[in-house]
């Protein structure tokens, strides 16, 4: 498989913004403008617009998609969604391993894999999110960081599992900070993504893997950083509360 058949995916990641009613309107302003793309596309939404989203993107190319999922079906766990909670609202995609989560809520390599298992268990598409900080990349622990996140998440998960995954390429330090990396700066991580997924799953798998670059990618950068061989669609962030920008950025993925 090669480059020209992965479907670019371009996911918007609202994280914690709208409500209900700002989430159907926004969804309401998108839909003329995306109903003739070419890539595949997903809003991953809060937990309390889950419903109301996934009825206003009724008719459209749009796919419902949740920000994270427990490991366990059901417990004691306040404040936790599980995935089969997920797949009864219509969620198709669901992001595990958010750099913001595992700064802010102590996720680490092995909870990110637990979750990726559970949502792929219950028949959910995972966006599955690995980048480095600042200061690792600075140190020269880019590599090291990037195999050590892969090799966690990915453990125990078989290449037919790995169908129902895309890679997000997201370096710490250009979320929200208004900073991106070059596109020969994405283009060379993921590729060394995919490197990854060769040496363990093959060289068919690795090349029929989606990996998107998740880093401040906007509507005046996304055509160069979409060129690279590499990079198969985006997870976009702010750009993605703004239907003309998020619009723009589904334009440049092209099929």
């Amino acid at each position: 498989m090669d480059f020209a058949k992965r479907t670019p995916l371009v996911a918007g990641n609202w994280k914690m913004n709208l409500t209900r009613a700002a989430a159907g309107a926004l969804i309401g302003e998108m839909k003329p403008l995306l109903k003739d793309a070419s890539c595949e596309v997903a809003l991953c939404v809060p937990f309390t617009d889950l419903e109301a989203a996934g009825a206003a993107m009724a008719g459209s190319r749009i796919r419902l998609g949740a920000q994270n999922c427990h490991w366990a079906a059901s417990g004691a766990f306040t404040g936790e969604i599980s995935a089969d909670m997920l797949r009864e609202l219509g969620v198709a995609y669901v992001i595990i391993g958010h750099s913001e989560r595992r700064q802010y809520f102590g996720e680490s390599d092995q909870t990110v894999n637990a979750r990726a298992k559970a949502a792929l268990s219950a028949g959910l598409r995972v966006i599955l999110c690995v980048g480095e900080t600042l200061e690792q990349r600075e140190a020269g622990e880019m590599e090291a960081v990037i195999r050590r996140q892969m090799a966690g998440a990915l453990e125990g998960i078989t290449g037919e599992q790995l169908r129902e995954m895309v890679i997000a390429y997201e370096p710490v330090w250009a979320i929200g900070t208004g900073k991106t990396a070059t596109a020969a700066q994405a283009g060379e991580v993921c590729g060394l993504i995919r490197s990854f997924l060769a040496e363990h799953y093959g060289a068919e798998a690795a090349d029929g893997m989606r990996i998107q670059y998740g880093g401040s990618m906007n509507a005046k950068n996304a055509a160069e950083l979409l060129a690279q061989k590499d990079i198969d669609g985006g997870l976009i962030g702010g750009a993605s509360l703004k239907a003309p920008d998020f619009a723009a950025i589904v334009a440049a993925a092209k099929e």
